[in-house]
């Protein structure tokens, strides 16, 4: 069963690398959505994949890239991410 969540990472995660390390996360564990920065300094993921490898995917997002400093780690349930089709990162 699919699932789908908004992630809210705040902290020194803008020129980190944390789209890209998202992207790649999103390829290996076969993840929908998108990963972009917000005007507020923080990078906002919307993320839609099977239970176990959505699971896996959020696990790594808490931990981020190695340059990173995650202050504020927020999750919300989605509403479905019917439609979506790939991962991009957005800008």
């Amino acid at each position: 069963m699919n699932k789908c969540f908004e992630l809210i990472i705040e902290g020194r995660v803008q020129g980190v690398g944390f789209r890209n390390f998202a992207y790649m996360r999103a390829l290996k564990y076969n993840i929908k959505g998108y990963v972009k920065n917000t005007f507020e300094g923080n990078v906002e993921i919307l993320c839609t994949g099977e239970d176990g490898n959505l699971d896996k995917f959020i696990n790594e997002m808490r931990k981020g890239p190695s340059f990173c400093f995650i202050s504020k780690f927020g999750i919300n349930e989605a509403p479905s991410g019917s439609g979506i089709d790939n991962f991009e990162i957005r800008y």
